[in-house]
């Protein structure tokens, strides 16, 4: 009989401290909760609405009040009166952001070369082109095949082909372009770049 009462007393203190135990743990969750999963998320989506609404909303970019993309994303352009952009190997199609990726190639791929080849010749088809080696980011492909950028190097490149096809003097390109290169932060004038969208959006015709 003793021994039974000791064994109900265990028992009544085991379920007295797993109580003691789970109550506070309930407590914390839902604290954690409501903080983590609903006021910081409010209060950083406010802050960034309030001090960035451009960079909160995608960065997004407006021809006549209507929305044509991204500038955090790149589009393909194909028209001899366009600026082209890196090449992209993302699945199904060009600049596809559900499939971003490169072609994983490497330099002495043959599959590789065979496509940096006939990029060159699309080039060199659409109209004139400097002399000189073509840069690097108009035949190849980022990792991510997103890049909205090309370096100025590479939009100086194209500059004959856009003023044959819009009519538009080289000089007046050329500071079009220097207008909208860009620097990184610990970069030099070698590393700058423009945005391919904005450029082609500033154009007088496009």
């Amino acid at each position: 009989m003793k021994q039974a009462t000791v064994n109900e007393l265990q028992d009544d203190s085991h379920s007295a401290s797993q109580q003691g135990v789970w109550l506070p743990a309930l407590r914390v969750l839902l604290l954690l909760g409501v903080l983590l999963g609903l006021l910081y998320p409010l209060a950083v989506t406010g802050l960034a609405q309030l001090l960035m609404p451009e960079k909160a909303n995608g960065s997004l970019l407006l021809k006549d009040g209507k929305v044509v993309g991204s500038a955090l994303i790149g589009q393909q352009f194909t028209k001899p009166g366009q600026f082209w952009g890196r090449p992209s190997a993302t699945g199904g199609t060009p600049y596809n952001g559900t499939g971003s990726g490169g072609s994983n190639l490497g330099p002495s791929n043959p599959a590789l070369q065979k496509a940096v080849a006939e990029r060159i010749a699309a080039l060199k088809a659409a109209g004139p082109v400097p002399a000189g080696a073509v840069p690097l980011d108009l035949v190849t492909a980022s990792a991510s095949g997103l890049d909205p950028d090309i370096s100025v190097a590479a939009a100086l490149y194209q500059l004959p082909r856009i003023s044959q096809a819009l009519g538009i003097s080289e000089a007046r390109l050329r500071t079009l372009v220097n207008a909208h290169a860009e620097t990184a932060w610990f970069g030099n004038s070698d590393s700058a770049r423009v945005n391919v969208l904005e450029l082609n959006l500033a154009l007088p015709v496009h």
